[in-house]
């Protein structure tokens, strides 16, 4: 049969959780009790970005002899529980795969569903079980289609990023592979069934990108319960890293190396959302960028078309995350080192 190509229908989107942590370790001082903590958070979230790219990466290499679409990191929901790692829609079925990269000897425990990972210096660590978090998955994803009025069986299986995982005790049910291994997997699935015409399946498809909603993380100092006051205030610049930027007629001087930017404000103010509040106000904005004049502060605030509330006097702007403002953190490729560029010391 003729081979098809994988069509990648969506990336993963960059991570809003691993950018605020970085943004909020460079406005910590030096030897802040909460470094730490958000330092493993943030090799956590990178492990796990890295550990999706791997099978990612599988997946782009193969090509199937049947239709088949690619959904990386896809939210079909408010409902941050339902979060699909990756999912491959066929006309015939849907395949979720729910992604580790956790080091250590893996147990897979049944009673209760628990994931035990034992490291090498003999210390233990509990996650909550990735066969709980698929079977969710999968059973989302079912409710979902038939509220589309759709009926596809849905397989899952648990994919370990790296072979060099050990794994003392497997799942007793559930299907445990590799990236290597994931697309002989969907290859393997029947296709016995009955099967979405090319119209219905590309609709579908549609369907599910434009439901997508991106996942927006708690501000880091609510998560973590990090006094507002222990971040520094401040304008960053993105050329030096380095916070006090001077706001001139028109742009944004930093002192440090010279460079000018006229939109330093942007990319701060969405840093603000990251690591403060979901909201901001006028004398808010005035002490975060160090803004002395209330016109200037409320010119930059419009600027943003940010959504608001109340009247002149306590209006108050709402985060806002529109795809088109995000490009101003995410421009660029690699996520990991053009966020450590842009937001840490």
């Amino acid at each position: 049969m003729m081979e098809v190509s994988t069509i990648q229908i969506k990336n993963r989107d960059d991570s809003l959780k691993l950018a605020g942590l970085i943004a909020a370790q460079g406005r910590l001082s030096a030897g802040h009790p909460m470094l730490p903590v958000l330092s493993a958070k943030q090799s956590a979230v990178e492990a796990g970005i890295a550990g999706e790219e791997r099978v990612a990466q599988a997946l782009r290499k193969t090509s199937f002899s049947f239709d088949n679409h690619i959904f990386h990191d896809l939210s079909p929901s408010s409902d941050d529980r339902f979060q699909m790692d990756t999912n491959c829609l066929t006309p015939w079925y849907g395949v979720v795969l729910e992604v580790k990269n956790i080091s250590g000897v893996l147990e897979f425990k049944e009673n209760p569903p628990q994931l035990i990972s034992t490291k090498e210096d003999g210390h233990q660590y509990g996650y909550e079980s990735p066969v709980v978090q698929l079977q969710r998955n999968c059973e989302f994803f079912t409710e979902w289609l038939w509220n589309h009025n759709i009926q596809l069986p849905i397989y899952g299986a648990v994919v370990l990023a790296y072979p060099k995982q050990i794994v003392k005790t497997a799942p007793t049910h559930t299907k445990l592979l590799f990236p290597n291994l994931v697309p002989p997997y969907i290859k393997s699935i029947s296709q016995q069934g009955k099967k979405l015409d090319p119209h219905t399946f590309h609709w579908l498809s549609a369907e599910l990108l434009k439901s997508h909603q991106r996942f927006i993380p708690r501000p880091i100092s609510e998560a973590y319960t990090i006094p507002l006051g222990d971040f520094q205030t401040g304008v960053r610049c993105m050329a030096c890293d380095r916070i006090g930027m001077i706001k001139l007629p028109r742009t944004w001087l930093c002192p440090f190396c010279k460079t000018t930017d006229p939109l330093a404000h942007q990319r701060n103010l969405l840093e603000w959302f990251l690591v403060y509040k979901r909201t901001i106000t006028n004398r808010e904005c005035r002490e975060f960028l160090h803004v002395d004049d209330i016109y200037t502060a409320n010119r930059i605030l419009k600027s943003m078309n940010f959504p608001s509330k109340g009247t002149y006097r306590d209006r108050v702007y709402l985060m806002s995350f529109s795809e088109e403002s995000l490009m101003t953190i995410f421009k660029g490729s690699n996520q990991s080192s053009k966020i450590r560029r842009h937001f840490r010391k």
